[in-house]
Formats: C-alpha cells, structure tokens, sequence
C-alpha cells in the first residue's frame, strides 16, 4: 500500500490548518494591542469619508487601523499624503502590495506600527473605523495631540463628548476645536 495518498492528506490539512491559525492569529493580534479586527470598508463608505475631509493637495491624513490600504489608496488619489498605521502584518503587507499596484508609493505609506505610540500632530486629517471600545481613549489622544481645525472621520462609532459636525450614511464628521 503506497503512502503517497496519506501524504497528500496530510500536507493539504497542514496547510489549510496553517491558514486558518494566521487568519485567527490575525484577529487576535490586532485585539490584543486594543485595536479593532479587519472589516474592510465599503466603497461607497469610502467615498464619503473622503469627501468629508475635503482634501487639498499636500495635506497629510493619517488612516489609524489602515487594513488592506483601500482608503490609503483613496486618500492619495484625492490629493493627500497618506500615512496609514496597522498592527496586522499581513495586512500591512496586502496594503504595500496594493500601494505598488495603485502606482502611488510616492503618495500613500503603511507602516506596522501600533496606533496608540504615534504622534498625531503634524496631521490635518484623520480616518478612523474603530470598535466602540476605543473611542473614548481616542478621543482623549485626538485631544491632546490634534491641532484646532484638524478633521477627524470616524465610520460608525462615535465619541463619547465631541459631537459631530457632519453624518451621513453612518459616517461621522468631526472637528477639533
């Protein structure tokens, strides 16, 4: 009786178990450095996030939890420098990958690095999709690191104080003052 087909088995279940451990370990990572797990946003929630920042060339927007890069990619096509930080790593490489394609590496950057131990001061503008459990600690870091007048889009969740100036379709405006 030949092993080949045991073998075989055994190598495809290896590695379907293998992707399975870093889907879940993707997960996991993320939550466990206080942060959201990956829910790629929609199109259409996208273009509104970006027509609320009312982007003019040369402002830098920074996309907290920036995922796969998609709104990194819109950000820099409507004029902006974009910065992403994401503590995925997987995620960060799909979202290079995507910059490359994009043709924009001049233009949009991700980097594996945890929100939470960035300076936010030199940006105008921020995207957000969090999970409820992070606002208030963000509202607290936006107030003490964002300069008056910077945008804040959040998609979804909302601050526990700052009220929005703008909301549409599930998507939050807000203005530091």
């Amino acid at each position: 009786m030949s092993l080949l087909p045991l073998f075989l088995f055994v190598i495809i279940f290896g590695i379907i178990a293998l992707v399975f451990i870093v889907k879940v370990f993707g997960y996991i990572y993320t939550y466990l450095f206080w942060g959201a797990i990956y829910v790629p946003t929609k199109e259409e929630k996208i273009k509104i996030m970006v027509n609320f920042l009312e982007i003019t060339p040369g402002q830098k927007i920074v996309d907290l939890g920036a995922g796969d890069g998609r709104l990194l990619i819109a950000l820099a096509k409507a004029g902006a420098t974009a910065y992403g930080y994401e503590v995925n790593p997987f995620l960060v490489s799909i979202a290079r990958k995507n910059i490359k394609k994009a043709g924009l590496e001049d233009k949009a950057f991700i980097y594996l690095k945890n929100l939470w131990r960035q300076d936010l001061r030199n940006f105008d503008g921020v995207v957000i999709y969090p999970m409820a459990h992070m606002m208030a600690r963000l509202e607290k870091k936006f107030e003490k690191e964002l300069r008056p007048g910077a945008k804040v889009v959040s998609k979804h969740f909302v601050f526990p104080n700052w009220k929005p100036t703008k909301s549409e379709d599930d998507v939050h405006l807000y203005l530091k003052k």
